[in-house]
């Protein structure tokens, strides 16, 4: 007689055994219909799964973010089936959910097309009409070796060679069509309706460049129809934001293959990097920080004492040299920091130590992943690592959390989530010290009333860390800043200061990033703003645009002007119509034009144009002065005339 025990603290008892899907429908016909899996003593299930003892049940519908997942993962299955009986040959490999959708990766022998992409969909959606019953089968790794080898699906083979033997396995079947997966799925294809393939792109097996290449097709998954439009109309916006066509339609930088994952920042984009240099400098002398700067190149020695070359050896560029020592990039700024604070003897009174460094790191990321600025090889991080006093520690935080809210509300963002990263599985230090570590955490945020989320296990190696989380003008999150605090590295290098007592004891060190890189920062800015980077960031913030030649020595006396206020201006003298230049500088995005003709210059006035095509009247220059030198000054930075 099962006892079942809903979220609400209710019970539901029954004479026998009774599925999941039965018991949403004893609830109610709605809840019935919209059902997907449940979750049974913490453990997702099929709503096929029949309950026969005491239980504590949730039922998960196709709203909550488990049964957006559940619906995708089925929906990488109808995809692998579609194209399953469409080109028989292929072979099907692994097909995971991904933040907005999901994938597929298969092997064939030709390379798909976008004709093949709309063929797929259509047999996709066949097959989701024909609303096929998805069931669950289980057998053991030798009976599903045997029936993957019958079908020539040898990468399926090989992940279920890697499973350890005498665990139980799981199979999916839906028609003639059967995939391993742990699942759970949807009861029926029918509950796939609001889906769209939307590209093709290149995968290696298992993400391993020395492996076979596949085909990954992406797809998205959503509840219902509306939501699937509302994220198709936010893929379309968020491809005419794609940093990557506005950096060369603005001339910001270019990425060649003969420095893979590295930019080459042009003069406007450089411009532009430098105002986020600057600003952060500005805020960080006024937080108090002194700013340092550390060797890209360290020996081999100094990694395997920070632990990095046990935990991070794969993702370093390493070199060695005629005396046999070995040399890596820095993938990390901490152990030069470290060594700067080694330095002397230190003391309680120096502490808080706060040492900023704009660092250049180097991380090896598959060539797969590089993606525009978001994601590169050669990254320049606002580094800052902090060395305190136990009791100092949660002081630290709490001024560091408030710097980055202060930082982002300076950028448009609003909207922040903040993530507790927790101790990951691979970890150095013992669990009395991470439990100090996540205290500290949680307790700088408690004080200071900021929600938050737990990231079980996501935390760094070498202790727990915050995530900042930007939400961006399209709707989109994007993980920026961090902040980790760390006794580990402390004790593995042997610092330590002179307290009150006399006695040598270790610090804290806090590591913290708030753009987190600067050029993933600057995509994100691209992103976020569509190319209309506010007006004290842009790279260009105002364009003099004479009439004729008449007006040139009157053009290039405003451009003296307004290099004399430190605002980034140009002149165009060209013997082109007005209307072509101003067309012109407002696709470059400009924020303000300010055109002259012979009765501007009579009259000592501007004609003065936003970059939006908003008519901002015809100002006397000393007025259009004023104005611009309000809107480019810095966020915090005071007005020099």
């Amino acid at each position: 007689m099962p006892i079942v025990t809903l979220p609400d603290g209710s019970q539901r008892t029954y004479p026998d055994a009774l599925s999941v899907a039965d018991l949403a429908a004893d609830i109610g016909p709605g809840l019935a219909r919209a059902v997907v899996a449940g979750r049974l003593d913490g453990r997702l299930v099929d709503v096929t799964f029949m309950i026969d003892g005491d239980v504590e049940l949730s039922l998960i519908t196709d709203r909550d973010p488990e049964g957006l997942e559940i619906l995708r993962h089925s929906c990488a299955h109808l995809l692998a089936m579609a194209v399953k009986q469409l080109y028989p040959t292929v072979q099907v490999t692994i097909g995971p959910v991904t933040k907005d959708g999901f994938f597929y990766d298969f092997a064939f022998d030709r390379a798909f097309t976008p004709d093949d992409l709309a063929e797929i969909e259509a047999r996709m959606r066949e097959l989701a009409a024909a609303d096929l019953p998805i069931l669950r089968r289980e057998c053991s790794p030798a009976e599903a070796i045997a029936f993957f080898e019958e079908k020539g699906e040898f990468y399926k083979v090989e992940l279920i060679r890697a499973i350890p033997e005498g665990e139980t396995l799981s199979l999916y079947v839906q028609g003639d069509f059967q995939d391993l997966c742990r699942g759970p799925h949807v009861p029926r294809t029918g509950r796939l309706k609001a889906f769209k393939l939307t590209k093709i792109a290149g995968a290696y097996w298992r993400g391993d460049a020395r492996n076979a290449m596949l085909q990954r097709i992406y797809g998205t998954c959503w509840e219902d129809a509306r939501s699937l439009a509302a994220y198709l109309a936010r893929l379309e916006e968020a491809g005419k934001r794609d940093h990557r066509k506005l950096g060369v339609q603005l001339d910001l930088f270019h990425f060649d293959d003969s420095a893979p994952g590295s930019v080459f920042w042009h003069p406007k984009g450089w411009t532009v990097f430098q105002q986020l240099i600057g600003y952060m400098r500005r805020r960080q002398d006024a937080a108090g920080y002194v700013e340092v700067n550390t060797p890209d190149v360290m020996d081999r020695g100094l990694w395997e004492t920070s632990g990095h070359w046990f935990n991070y050896r794969e993702a370093m560029f390493t070199t060695s040299t005629e005396d046999e020592r070995c040399f890596a990039l820095k993938p990390m700024n901490c152990p030069g920091a470290v060594s700067l604070f080694a330095q002397g003897i230190r003391s309680y009174r120096d502490l808080p130590l706060r040492m900023a460094e704009f660092g250049k790191v180097h991380r090896y990321e598959p060539s797969g992943a590089l993606h525009g600025l978001l994601r590169v090889r050669h990254f320049t991080q606002d580094d800052a690592h902090i060395f305190c006093m136990p009791a100092q520690m949660q002081d630290e935080c709490v001024g560091i959390i408030a710097l980055v809210f202060g930082i982002y509300r300076d950028f448009g963002f609003e909207d922040v989530v903040v993530k507790l990263s927790t101790r990951p599985a691979s970890r150095i230090g013992d669990d009395a010290v991470w439990d100090q570590l996540e205290g500290a955490l949680s307790g700088a945020l408690d004080r200071m009333g900021v929600a938050y989320r737990i990231n079980p296990g996501e935390g760094a190696f070498y202790g727990p860390k915050l995530e900042f989380v930007l939400r961006d003008a399209i709707g989109r999150d994007w993980q920026c800043g961090t902040l980790q605090v760390d006794l580990n590295l402390p004790e593995r290098f042997d610092i330590g200061y002179v307290n009150e007592e006399g006695a040598r004891v270790r610090p804290v060190m806090l590591h913290r990033a708030l753009f987190g890189s600067l050029e993933r920062f600057t995509g994100i800015l691209l992103e976020h703003y569509g190319g209309h980077l506010p007006v004290w960031l842009a790279p260009q913030q105002a364009v003099v645009l004479t009439i004729s030649e008449g007006q040139a020595d009157y053009a290039n006396a405003i451009l003296s002007h307004l290099r004399l206020a430190r605002i980034r201006a140009a002149v165009d003298l060209r013997n082109e119509k007005i209307g072509y230049k101003i067309r012109e500088h407002t696709l470059q995005k400009v924020p303000y034009l300010l055109v002259v003709g012979d009765t501007e210059k009579a009259e000592d006035r501007v004609a003065m144009r936003s970059r939006t095509g908003e008519d901002l009247g015809r100002p006397l220059l000393t007025e259009a002065m004023a104005r611009l030198r309000l809107e480019t000054r810095p966020p915090g930075e005071i007005d020099p005339c």
